[in-house]
């Protein structure tokens, strides 16, 4: 079977839910999905019946209209699969942290298509930079996880925060909490938190301080 097509979606740092303020124990309501908006990408030729489009450790050019999968020697090379997963992202296993964003690929088949818009999920790959900036990495302000050393700011809802750069400037995207801990429990986190943030996992609750 041959993939005629794939959607790339670019997953930035989305809002976290905040599980509660230390200082009056409020909280909110489910993280919302990361979003972008899809791209059009292609494959080369596969190499036998098993093969997989960015399997882990391929890598693959940066043009977000047309993905292609190439040697992690070549050139053209722009990021590297750390991890790649079939069915939907939102059901399937998460990306691991540094992951800078995702890429959602779907073969272009409108005779098995069950939505109307002619194309079939086949998973996600997520994806590293080959080279900085890594908004994946601690206190980046990006990627589809937050994580320990990520900053995060509020967003204007009630309960929600959405990450951002540790070292951003601009007054309307100034970090006003850092991560500074991930923990199963709240009464784990350090005396001085002033924030819980859902960060989903086995150890969901992220310890935040002021900045």
């Amino acid at each position: 079977m041959r993939v005629h097509a794939v959607r790339a979606a670019v997953l930035a740092a989305g809002c976290a839910m905040v599980l509660a303020l230390a200082a009056n124990g409020c909280t909110g309501p489910p993280r919302p999905a990361d979003a972008a908006p899809p791209a059009g990408a292609s494959r080369g030729p596969e190499s036998g019946p098993a093969a997989v489009f960015l399997a882990r450790d391929a890598c693959s050019t940066g043009n977000r209209q047309r993905v292609e999968e190439v040697g992690c020697d070549s050139e053209r090379a722009s990021a590297i699969v750390l991890a790649r997963h079939e069915g939907p992202r939102e059901r399937g296993p998460r990306c691991p942290e540094r992951t800078d964003y995702v890429l959602v690929i779907s073969e272009r088949r409108p005779d098995a298509d069950e939505d109307g818009d002619g194309t079939v999920l086949r998973g996600y790959a997520c994806m590293r930079s080959l080279e900085p900036p890594h908004p994946g990495d601690p206190g980046g302000g990006g990627g589809p996880r937050t994580i320990v050393g990520d900053c995060v700011r509020a967003d204007g809802r009630r309960s929600v925060v959405r990450e951002t750069p540790c070292d951003a400037r601009d007054g309307r995207h100034a970090p006003e909490y850092r991560v500074v801990r991930q923990v199963a429990h709240r009464d784990r986190c350090p005396p001085g938190t002033a924030l819980y943030v859902d960060l989903g996992g086995s150890t969901p609750v992220g310890c935040a301080e002021r900045v």
